[in-house]
């Protein structure tokens, strides 16, 4: 059995929820969402966990944090570095945030030394979620054995606007074959749509469709495979050097398209929650108040 980490990418400010939303008490307790993860890592068998923060909000960050999981699972810190960039790049003047999920996951180099999974700070995944990616992780056996955990859209959504998300397709063996990003995903008259044209046109998206919450298993190859990657693609947005981002499915869509990896895609019923608008956060506090009222979680994790 191997042992396994936890990433969790923590470095983002919410801009369209207004302020740090990591930090925001949502619990019954004063738990962040990010709590419920840890919680459920740890029943998973996760080993040790990773936060991907910046030295921005190391003190308030590390404060939250402090007394709650040490004795129960390694923690470790990363920092997402505007300036962590490959020999003979520079920051392009302008250039003020971090360079996306593929950059944050790379600012861990050295610190993972096996398989390891990869979630987002602001995102409710479940129980089931976890169990999932920790079970395949723990017996992996190939360096080029991916997986990841895919949601229903219909489960991914907020009433309150638009989201993002990968959206998958699968072979007859349960395997991904390809990852499109749409940007913009929203119920428009009791169906799923999304636009590519800022709403001038919009496109039904079947219920049921799986998309990517950015939960990630991967070998220790993947590190590899972002550290060699990296330069290439600084080059090939050199033309965008404010905007561009090494988002991490991006680079997994390359590793499939060249035949290097699997990436084994295992569905989950699981309800999403998160707060990507400000509007979401009494809906959130609603479904964790309920999950602890069904016995799901204790009032008090810590």
């Amino acid at each position: 059995m191997n042992n396994i980490t936890l990433v969790i990418m923590a470095a983002g400010m919410g801009s369209r929820y207004g302020g740090l939303k990591q930090m925001d008490p949502i619990g019954p307790s004063g738990e962040v969402i990010l709590d419920y993860s840890v919680y459920d890592a740890i029943e998973a068998g996760f080993d040790k966990v990773i936060f991907v923060i910046k030295h921005e909000i190391e003190d308030d960050f590390k404060a939250l944090m402090q007394g709650k999981y040490e004795d129960r699972i390694k923690i470790e810190y990363a920092f997402q570095n505007i300036d962590n960039l490959p020999d003979g790049y520079s920051v392009p003047e302008g250039r003020t945030k971090p360079w996306g999920t593929g950059h944050a996951v790379l600012s861990c180099d050295g610190m993972i030394d096996g398989p390891f999974a990869v979630i987002n700070a602001d995102d409710y995944y479940g129980k089931e979620t976890f169990r999932l990616i920790a079970n395949e992780l723990k017996n992996q056996n190939a360096d080029n054995e991916f997986c990841m955990v895919g949601f229903k859209v219909e489960n991914t959504l907020t009433e309150n606007g638009h989201v993002a998300r990968g959206v998958c397709q699968t072979d007859a063996n349960g395997c991904l074959t390809e990852i499109v990003e749409r940007t913009k995903i929203a119920r428009r008259d009791g169906k799923i749509m999304f636009t590519e044209d800022d709403g001038e046109t919009w496109t039904e998206l079947a219920e049921g469709s799986t998309v990517s919450m950015n939960c990630w298993g991967f070998s220790g190859m993947m590190m590899t495979e972002l550290k060699n990657r990296f330069s290439a693609f600084l080059d090939k947005n050199a033309d965008n050097p404010l905007k561009c981002e090494y988002f991490l499915p991006f680079v997994v869509d390359e590793l499939l398209k060249e035949g290097k990896v699997s990436v084994k895609v295992m569905d989950t019923t699981e309800k999403w929650y998160g707060v990507t608008y400000k509007e979401d956060k009494a809906v959130v506090m609603d479904a964790l108040r309920q999950k602890v009222l069904d016995g799901i979680y204790p009032e008090k994790l810590w």
